[in-house]
């Protein structure tokens, strides 16, 4: 399978605890993300060019993850028309509510699909499922998950039954 790019981007090295959901939920499709930290405050230009530049330089979806003022999935979206996918982070004293509205709240025309505060593995996946258009391999794994996940829950299902239904 041609391993197809997906950016994995945050604000923050203390992002990561909870952006690793996205990298590891890209994995188990067999995707390799490349993961870059960078802040739509503190070095805007450098959050320009790589949007930018992100289709000329393969890039197929981008995930952006940031706390707070939340700007870095929205200011990637303004330059490029790539597929972005926007994970507000928990912080602050909001609790990333604030996050999720500047994720979520784009103007007409510049969208970011917006994930779950702290919906990093969500986040990955929905890539996958975007990637999945265009690549039948990515498709099947997410088949199986979905299959497993099934299983799992009809499991938990009957142990639940065979303990309390008696």
């Amino acid at each position: 399978m041609p391993n197809p790019k997906v950016a994995v981007l945050m604000g923050s090295d203390s992002d990561l605890p909870v952006m690793e959901k996205a990298i590891e939920a890209l994995k188990e499709f067999g995707i390799t993300p490349q993961v870059k930290i960078l802040s739509a405050h503190r070095v805007p230009e450098k959050v320009a060019e790589f949007a930018k530049n992100a289709r000329s330089s393969g890039f197929e979806c981008i995930i952006a993850g940031a706390g707070l003022a939340a700007h870095l999935a929205g200011a990637v979206a303004a330059h490029t028309t790539l597929p972005v996918i926007g994970v507000p982070l928990k912080s602050g004293a909001l609790a990333g509510v604030d996050a999720l509205y500047a994720t979520v709240q784009m103007p007409s025309g510049i969208p970011v699909a917006t994930v779950a505060i702290d919906g990093a593995r969500n986040a990955g996946i929905l890539a996958a499922q975007i990637l999945s258009l265009k690549y039948p391999e990515i498709a099947q794994k997410l088949e199986e998950m979905r299959e497993k996940m099934k299983k799992e829950v009809e499991k938990k299902s009957q142990d639940a039954e065979l303990k309390y239904n008696k």
